[in-house]
């Protein structure tokens, strides 16, 4: 029987979404086939029962390890460099994919350089912004985001000048880095991506958020956000999300598994990647493992691919030297 440990909780804003999304997973996991184990991290970083030792056979007690950490410490490279140095396989995307994809202003640029299209964005730095310098830089409205967080944790939609300041303000308690874009006004579209070098891609679906957008309270809180699934395309435009959330994840270096959001400008139809989640929400409102069961792969079937996925790639990696 395989030994799956699943780790959650954290040092991050997400981390009671981390331990709903752990529920569902160990739920999820079929008891016939995993002995399962629940590492939990507090949010001051103690772990429970104990950590992770980050040397290859310290931790025989676990075969594979499934991170749900969502955002910082967890979801950035981190718990994945661990895992790396405790030679163990784990689920989802490696260290530089992990990182890449959690910078929103490094992913953006990486998008760029590949010829995605991404909404026009500017970055400041905590301490070392001044509002006014950006009022004429971007048409309104604004969203302004910490560049390394998930979950919608510290972004606000920002209609006015005078809302500016305390947006930034906010967005700079969870990161040193602030990313500003320029707000697309339109549908809002989430794509659900699977695997290794050759990546497999779901339906996408809608949100519909039932606020100004799609934040915390959105997703968590209200229940009150709607999905539609799968989304009210036409088979072009579906084809082309499609298209483009496979072509992100693989720019990204991805294995494993992400999730690929889009905005569309309502008046042209033209589409922009906005941002990849490495580590996307398995709670029972999620929308990653719902457009996979859309697409015929029961939730506890996608867990064994997951698992599957994490121990073919350590599996190929057995054969790299590293050392003369």
């Amino acid at each position: 029987m395989l030994r799956v440990a699943v780790l959650c909780g954290g040092r991050s804003g997400e981390h009671e979404i981390s331990l709903r999304s752990a529920e569902s997973i160990m739920a999820g996991l079929n008891r016939a086939k995993y002995e399962v184990q629940k590492i939990f991290i507090t949010p001051e970083g103690r772990w429970d029962p104990g950590p992770i030792l980050p040397q290859p056979g310290a931790n025989p007690g676990i075969d594979v390890v499934f991170p749900v950490l969502h955002g910082t410490f967890g979801e950035d490279g981190t718990v994945q460099g661990l895992l790396e140095l405790a030679g163990l396989p784990y689920v989802g995307c490696g260290v530089l994919a992990s990182a890449v994809s959690m910078d929103k202003d490094v992913f953006k640029r990486l998008m760029v350089e590949r010829g995605l299209p991404v909404g026009e964005y500017y970055v400041v730095h905590r301490g070392h912004y001044r509002a006014a310098e950006l009022l004429s830089r971007l048409p309104y409205p604004l969203f302004v985001k910490p560049a390394n967080l998930g979950s919608s944790v510290g972004i606000s939609k920002v209609s006015e000048p005078s809302q500016l300041e305390g947006a930034l303000d906010l967005a700079a308690q969870f990161d040193s880095k602030v990313v500003v874009e320029r707000g697309i006004i339109g549908r809002e579209f989430e794509c659900s991506v699977m695997g290794n070098e050759e990546p497999a891609v779901a339906i996408p679906c809608e949100i519909l958020p039932s606020r100004e957008f799609y934040d915390y309270e959105d997703k968590y809180l209200l229940g009150e956000a709607k999905t539609v699934l799968p989304a009210q395309l036409s088979e072009k435009q579906t084809a082309e999300i499609r298209r483009l959330a496979g072509e992100a994840y693989s720019s990204a270096g991805c294995e494993g598994m992400a999730r690929v959001d889009f905005l569309m400008v309502g008046a042209s139809g033209d589409l922009f990647i906005n941002e990849i989640n490495t580590i996307p929400g398995f709670t029972s409102i999620s929308m990653y493992p719902k457009m996979w069961e859309a697409a015929g792969v029961p939730f506890s079937d996608l867990l064994d691919r997951l698992v599957e996925l994490a121990l073919k790639r350590h599996q190929a990696r057995q054969v790299t030297q590293y050392k003369r």
